[in-house]
């Protein structure tokens, strides 16, 4: 089963042949990258859009797209680690994402199916009521006013937060949109187009993995995880996988809404519009660190049987995908110059589960200092800021990566290629080295050496995706080892199965 967002067709862009030249080269096209290239074409500049796919084909396309200004990481800790008014800018930000969002669907005549919605927060079981309490009283002092508690969540019951002004799209016909916005433009899109080098400097200079260059003022890195930075960012977020299913349910059951627990992790719940009388029901959650569990079927099996004791009256799952999102450790994303120190390179990343307004905010911001205008944001979404009140998250975090790199004390899965399943992967230790095995269904064998190109992580088998992850950062690879998600920037280095037993 795919993702509901599959069933829209998105264009095709041929790959990049030759060395160009443009005012800013954006590297990633999806939500962020697209956006941004809009803008900054808007205000006179040109533009090249690369891509190691095809535009969506990256998390975007995966979200579940709930389109909130309500953060998923709450409130009243953001106020905890960086005060009230920081508190009120998020607000804001993201709100302010949310009303771009519907201008450029509106201005560029893109149906996307936007639609302002209700979101609505509610007290998983194990927890105290405290917890609206404060995020209730937070939001009311920096002044978002019209957000009420009430005594039943609609369908899922129990005390919850109501947040006006909230929204949703379908992502995937939105990016549709942009592209054809972009083209009409003169926005020059190439995807197949693997960036494998990113240097700054007073002309920045972008490499492919095919040895072209292309030559610009500035340059945005819009690829979830900044593949031009080794430690810097990756130390302050972390990588999670995330699971969601669509059932399908009679209209008019489950009120239009955005639907969020206080469980952690957390289940995030919408309505998409059906046809024939039915609608269907989004869900998600059961996430965990990226590389660190195989057991996707478990997970989407455990979505449902949470989602049938609370709406009986759901029917078939129709759906079920994994995306990634990043967690940063105060829940806002990293927005701004390459903290690498990389003069004229700006990234993008840190989701936290907000992709798609963070994403918008990243393309606003990005644009306009490219274009020298400030954003009362900036220090907000800082790459380099150091939360000192979130001390504690960090080395969390930091020390469950540092915890994977025990894997290379460890055996292997398999003792030899001979137990390696059709259609599986597994890892061989071979000497002091351990080799990501894989066997196609014909019985051929591709082997890589496991080690993460980032920094040298083991990766490990994801047999829903059939895919490598890497549990230090979150790197993934496909079957055959080449890199389809950062941070690495090359792919696994191949082994000749014939010198395996």
């Amino acid at each position: 089963m795919s993702s509901w967002q599959a069933t829209c067709d998105l264009p095709s862009f041929a790959p990049l042949t030759q060395d160009i030249e443009a005012d800013v080269c954006i590297v990633g096209a999806g939500i962020v990258g697209l956006t941004a290239a809009l803008r900054l074409v808007r205000a006179g500049r040109r533009v090249v859009v690369l891509d190691s796919q095809q535009p969506g084909r990256g998390n975007t396309g995966r979200t579940t797209a709930h389109l909130a200004s309500a953060l998923d990481d709450r409130f009243s800790e953001l106020a905890r680690v960086h005060g009230l008014d920081a508190a009120r800018m998020a607000w804001e930000s993201h709100a302010t994402a949310i009303d771009l969002i519907a201008a450029i669907a509106n201005d560029e005549a893109i149906d996307c199916e936007f639609a302002r919605r209700d979101g609505y927060l509610w007290l998983a079981p194990e927890h105290d009521s405290d917890i609206l309490r404060r995020e209730l009283e937070t939001v009311h002092a920096f002044g978002w006013r019209d957000v009420e508690a009430l005594d039943e969540a609609p369908v899922f019951g129990g005390p919850c937060l109501r947040f006006p002004g909230q929204a949703q799209f379908h992502p995937l016909k939105y990016l549709a949109g942009l592209c054809a916005a972009l083209v009409r433009s003169g926005v020059a899109i190439f995807g197949n187009t693997r960036v494998e080098g990113v240097a700054g400097g007073e002309e920045v200079v972008v490499t492919t993995a095919q040895g072209h260059r292309v030559r610009s003022g500035a340059a945005i890195v819009a690829t979830c995880s900044p593949i031009c930075d080794l430690f810097a960012i990756h130390s302050k977020q972390a990588s999670y996988t995330t699971y969601a299913i669509g059932l399908e349910i009679a209209a008019g059951i489950v009120p239009p809404g955005l639907y969020w627990d206080t469980a952690d992790p957390y289940h995030y719940i919408r309505l998409q519009p059906g046809a024939d009388g039915r609608d269907i029901l989004i869900v998600g959650g059961e996430d965990h660190k990226t590389g660190q569990a195989d057991d996707g079927e478990r997970r989407f099996d455990a979505l449902e049987a949470w989602t049938r004791a609370r709406v009986p009256a759901v029917q078939q799952r129709r759906y079920q995908w994994s995306g990634q999102v990043f967690e940063t450790l105060d829940g806002l994303a990293h927005i701004g110059p390459d903290p690498g120190g990389a003069a004229n390179v700006y990234i993008a990343t840190g989701d936290s589960g907000m992709g798609m307004t963070h994403g918008t905010i990243a393309a606003m911001m990005l644009s306009a200092r490219i274009c020298g205008e400030a954003s009362e944001w900036q220090q907000l979404y800082a790459p380099g800021r150091h939360p000192l009140r979130a001390a504690g998250e960090f080395l969390r975090e930091n020390a469950n990566v540092a915890a994977q790199y025990a894997d290379w004390l460890r055996p292997g899965e398999v003792s030899s290629v001979a137990e390696v399943a059709p259609g599986a992967g597994a890892i061989l230790r071979s000497g002091l080295s351990r080799i990501a095995v894989y066997r196609e269904d014909t019985g051929e064998l591709h082997a890589c050496n496991a080690a993460c190109p980032h920094l040298l992580g083991s990766v490990a088998w994801n047999h829903l995706e059939k895919t490598w992850d890497c549990p230090c950062h979150g790197s993934r690879f496909d079957r055959r080892g080449e890199v389809i998600a950062g941070p690495a920037h090359t792919g696994l280095r191949v082994v000749d199965p014939r010198t395996l037993r």
